[in-house]
């Protein structure tokens, strides 16, 4: 499985299409808190482009802190599964808490 998180300074960026950098969580098979981690530069925004990108990337779930809707129901026709509302953590605790299934999310912080 991979997680893809978007990152400013480390940590999760607010508002993932404007992020400029996403990192990709690699869940090893055996030990579900073992991750291998690589860091991409996100192409231009451009409406819809993330989500088939981060596809193409391999991704199948995206932590963010907020997300519009169009932009949740493009991830799902891409097969990726979204979830917002997510503290401004790094990108290890949070896939680590997803995987444990104990990744408290709040309110979606996009309106739009």
């Amino acid at each position: 499985m991979k997680i893809a998180i978007p990152v400013a300074q480390g940590r999760l960026s607010a508002h993932f299409g404007h992020c400029k950098q996403f990192a990709i969580l690699e869940v090893d098979g055996q030990n579900e808190t073992a991750f291998k981690k690589s860091v991409h530069d996100a192409p231009p925004h451009e409406p819809g482009l993330l989500p088939r990108w981060l596809h193409e990337l391999g991704a199948d779930v995206i932590i963010a802190g907020g997300m519009g809707q169009q932009a949740q129901q493009l991830f799902a026709q891409n097969g990726i599964t979204v979830v917002v509302g997510a503290p401004a953590e790094t990108p290890e605790q949070l896939a680590t808490a997803y995987m444990a299934g104990s990744l408290r999310a709040g309110a979606n912080t996009c309106d739009h």
